[in-house]
């Protein structure tokens, strides 16, 4: 079993404001499952930037017309 994140407080504290996660549940996150997470919260940042809305701001399509 590995030991909490190797990172300082600071980042600590803006991965958990930007990842909308306790610190405690980000300290003791598998790495793995952080990266996975960074990379999600990269893709969408990448997609605002090119002012595409994400998936989650879209507004259900109407199938029923």
């Amino acid at each position: 079993m590995t030991g909490p994140l190797q990172i300082s407080p600071d980042t600590a504290i803006k991965l958990s404001k930007q990842l909308n996660v306790p610190i405690e549940h980000l300290m003791h996150m598998p790495r793995h499952i952080l990266l996975q997470k960074l990379g999600e919260l990269a893709a969408a940042e990448a997609k605002n930037a090119r002012g595409e809305a994400p998936a989650s701001d879209k507004p259900p399509e109407d199938s029923q017309t």
